[in-house]
């Protein structure tokens, strides 16, 4: 018995002693959103690595602001943590890298992006956000791209020409969407199915799930299947808040960031086939896209134009080169 409680007692004293600590997690997409699950993957494994002492609560359906609003508040602090698309890392902490994984048709398959945002290259993509003042635990996947639109079928490069329609206006994405051939229009994205419903605009670019969350079926049935880029969000948390952590809390959100990368991008492909599926059962007219070699051949110049504007966006390229087989 006393040797029984000699052992306990030592496994006690060596056990990591995880603080109490309440951690607030805040997105902007719906509960239905790829975003929302890596959130919950995120949550679930940092709350079993401290057993429950770490306790998670997220904030989704922009219920603390949107994409842009909650990274500020990150870095600002008035938040401890957020799950954020890519895109806005150049835009609002200018870090020009994170425009490498929205390249035009840089990977073709879920499975490929798992290996590059698992990869060294992607790591440091995260861990050089200490100097804006975020510590970079996590990147998922929202669901790769496609075509939205109210007018008919999208089917070859000449068909985007002149179609008013919604993208994020960030300058990749608009050099992106020129390149194509449409008039990009920029507005909020709570924004879109009113802009479809009135006519404002013609199309949107977009995933499939949305499409489902946000109702945009209703007013546009015709959906395209281009895959022009994934769409990642990045789980970053405000650094002088991190750094206030134990030690031992914070390699525990270390650990659950890295760890549920590429289990929740594989959640994402299934979620893709998924929704894909609803829409043509609630009407939408699914296509193919019959013209992929000539918009490659209208975009490349803008994958070759990034890569030499930064290093880390040239060692991404060259890893998803190879993953592609290119």
């Amino acid at each position: 018995m006393r040797r029984l409680f000699i052992s306990v007692l030592i496994s006690l004293c060596t056990a990591p002693a995880f603080a109490q600590t309440k951690i607030r997690l805040a997105h902007a997409t719906a509960e239905s959103h790829p975003f929302h699950k890596h959130a919950l993957m995120f949550k679930e494994a940092v709350e079993k690595k401290t057993g429950g002492k770490v306790q998670v609560e997220i904030f989704g359906n922009r219920q603390l602001g949107d994409d842009r609003q909650i990274l500020e508040a990150t870095v600002a602090g008035t938040i401890d943590a957020s799950l954020a698309s890519s895109v806005l890392y150049s835009l609002v902490v200018k870090k020009a890298g994170f425009d490498a994984l929205q390249l035009p048709f840089l990977l073709s398959s879920y499975d490929n992006e798992a290996k590059l945002l698992t990869s060294p290259q992607a790591q440091a993509l995260l861990d050089d956000l200490s100097s804006a003042g975020l510590k970079g635990l996590s990147i998922g996947e929202g669901g790769m791209r496609h075509f939205l639109n109210e007018k008919g079928p999208v089917m070859k490069a000449a068909d985007f020409k002149g179609l008013k329609t919604r993208i994020v206006p960030v300058p990749l994405h608009k050099a992106i969407w020129e390149a194509i051939g449409v008039s990009p229009v920029g507005i909020a994205y709570g924004e879109v199915y009113t802009s479809l419903q009135t006519h404002v605009i013609d199309a949107v670019e977009i995933n499939a799930s949305s499409v489902n969350g946000e109702n945009l079926w209703e007013p546009a049935k015709h959906y395209t299947l281009t895959g022009h880029y994934f769409w990642p969000g990045v789980i970053s948390y405000n650094q002088a808040r991190f750094d206030r952590l134990p030690a031992d809390v914070q390699k525990a959100l270390v650990d659950a960031g890295r760890e549920v990368i590429a289990p929740q991008v594989m959640f994402a492909k299934q979620d893709e086939a998924d929704a894909t599926e609803a829409l043509r059962k609630k009407g939408v007219n699914v296509y193919k896209f019959a013209d992929l070699t000539q918009i490659r051949k209208q975009t490349q110049p803008i994958v070759d134009q990034w890569a030499a504007k930064d290093k880390s966006i040239a060692g991404l390229v060259s890893v998803a080169r190879k993953l592609e087989g290119n």
